[in-house]
């Protein structure tokens, strides 16, 4: 059974308007993030799907103001429980990194010290940021790396990064973003680089951490059936926007975005074993630092072709909003693009969920 999603009238505890995020380049500007419109509820598990390039990774570094030199946030608001984030200064973004936002990357042994032990990595927010002395900081560590299913952690705590593996390292990048029990848990493809397995138990732990504390997840994903298991609701970054977004149960039944029907046909589905080829969407992200006027997917679109909508090259189509919520950027509403009939129909990493 699908979860409820908080109700739609609470106050966003993250709100993003109109963010732009940009990349100079010897080719010119790379408008990485274009527009962006997103809110996340008190709570809620929202889902942020596209192809690589499409912007969600920068879109998430964004919001904690983590993008390096060549880049820049452009333009835009971000406000975190009404907090303008873009306004904070270093000491006011240090203790919203950790204390209110936490953080988790794809890569966790690139990102973990490889000469400090776990457990002083686990303690160091405890510590610097929560005010603990040094014994209660590691009791502290051996109790989030024990909540987070490591074995024996008070052992795993005295080892080096090298010595755990991919599932274990990531266990740990959670124990510390979930230290100081954060509102908002940022993940980044928290389960690439782990087996079919070990993502099942992870995206699990994240749910149940969620559940438990009371925090908001955004995650960044580009695997439609982990969105399936896990979210609320679902938002479709294509070239650096948002082109649709919704509760997780209708953009995954009867998405409306070209686009995002085209990442369903693509999705493996259960039953469907020997039937040929995955169906892909012909053609790639276009290159972003030079804009169209029109819809970015329109040259992909089989949508446009076929109904052969002159606009969609030349005008930046609106947000239009239907029921619930469910909004979507295109000039067409045509469906000849037939989706999965259910959820069910794809490969899911989970056996269920509440």
């Amino acid at each position: 059974m699908l979860m409820t999603s908080p109700p739609s009238h609470a106050k966003p505890l993250l709100d993003i308007r109109a963010l732009q995020t940009q990349f100079k380049s010897e080719r010119g500007t790379v408008n990485a993030v274009q527009g962006v419109d997103l809110t996340i509820a008190p709570g809620e598990i929202l889902g942020l799907v596209g192809e690589s390039g499409s912007g969600k990774s920068v879109l998430a570094l964004s919001i904690l103001r983590l993008i390096q030199s060549p880049g820049t946030i452009a333009g835009g608001e971000i406000l975190f429980d009404g907090r303008d984030v873009l306004g904070m200064s270093k000491k006011e973004l240090t203790q919203l990194r950790g204390r209110d936002i936490g953080i988790i990357f794809q890569q966790p042994h690139g990102c973990l010290n490889p000469v400090r032990r776990i457990g002083w990595q686990v303690a160091e927010p405890l510590r610097h940021q929560g005010g603990l002395d040094r014994r209660a900081a590691w009791d502290g560590a051996i109790a989030l790396l024990r909540s987070v299913g490591i074995p024996a952690p008070e052992e795993k705590a005295l080892a080096y990064p090298h010595q755990l593996s991919g599932g274990q390292a990531q266990r740990v990048m959670i124990a510390i973003a979930l230290a100081l029990k954060p509102r908002l848990l940022i993940a980044d493809e928290p389960t690439t680089a782990l087996d079919v397995t070990i993502q099942a138990q992870i995206l699990e732990l994240l749910r149940e951490s969620c559940r438990n504390f009371g925090t908001s997840l955004l995650l960044v994903t580009h695997d439609l059936g982990v969105v399936a298991k896990l979210a609320d609701r679902v938002a479709v970054m294509y070239a650096g926007r948002i082109v649709e977004d919704g509760p997780v149960a209708e953009m995954l039944v009867e998405p409306q975005h070209p686009y995002a029907r085209g990442l369903l046909r693509a999705a493996p589905r259960l039953g469907n074993a020997g039937a040929g080829r995955l169906q892909d969407i012909p053609g790639g992200i276009p290159d972003l630092s030079r804009p169209s006027p029109g819809c970015a997917f329109a040259p992909r679109c089989e949508v446009r072709r076929s109904l052969q909508l002159g606009r969609c090259l030349t005008e930046q189509p609106p947000f239009q909003t239907s029921h619930a919520g469910h909004r979507t950027r295109c000039w067409a509403t045509d469906r000849s693009i037939n989706p999965p009939q259910s959820v069910s129909e794809m490969s899911l990493p989970l056996e269920g969920r509440p």
